[in-house]
């Protein structure tokens, strides 16, 4: 049977995030997922090294990997529309469902089920675990807010705000987001030498 779920997956990176921002250089959906998935890992690794937490840090970064591959469908909704109001976040929650499961119908049935566990969000076991992908989420939309300041672009100036907030909310739950921050976000934006 002919497959086309990576067909289909390798899209994401014609998907461009931050369609309503001016940005001195466009991100993709496969950029920023497999930053995110990086996050994630990294977030569980702190969490279970520094904390004793017991994350799955490899599933974290799958998640990661998967988290927005409805929006090759969707495509990418602005931030201030998705959250207007409860109503509308709900329908998109929906729309996103519906992506998710024509995404995986394009897989064979017999590895469809590995898949599916990647994509579920409503496993109570791994709540923890998905929120931290959120968390890794909201990390890398700050790292592109600091990108595009560092290189004289204001139009992310209240997104930049906005984000901090959310992660200094974030970080009061996972001390883990609190410790990237510290220890990795101030890099970001340096020059190569500044780096090596």
């Amino acid at each position: 049977m002919e497959s086309h779920f990576f067909a289909t997956i390798s899209r994401m990176k014609y998907i461009e995030r931050w369609a309503l921002m001016r940005s001195s250089r466009p991100e993709n959906l496969s950029e920023h997922s497999l930053e995110v998935a990086m996050i994630a890992h990294a977030l569980c690794v702190i969490g279970n090294v520094r904390y004793g937490k017991k994350l799955d840090a490899d599933k974290a970064a799958l998640i990661g990997l998967y988290h927005d591959a409805s929006e090759i469908i969707t495509g990418d909704m602005p931030t201030p529309v998705k959250y207007f109001n409860a109503d509308i976040r709900g329908a998109y929650k929906e729309v996103e469902a519906v992506a998710n499961h024509r995404l995986l119908d394009q897989l064979p049935e017999d590895i469809r089920g590995v898949y599916e566990e990647i994509f579920r969000e409503d496993d109570p076991g791994e709540t923890e675990l998905r929120r931290l992908v959120k968390a890794a989420d909201k990390l890398s939309a700050y790292i592109k807010c600091i990108e595009e300041e560092r290189s004289g672009n204001q139009e992310f100036r209240t997104a930049m705000k906005s984000t901090e907030q959310t992660l200094d909310k974030m970080a009061e739950e996972f001390p883990e987001v609190w410790d990237f921050m510290r220890d990795f976000l101030p890099s970001y934006g340096k020059t190569l030498d500044e780096l090596t």
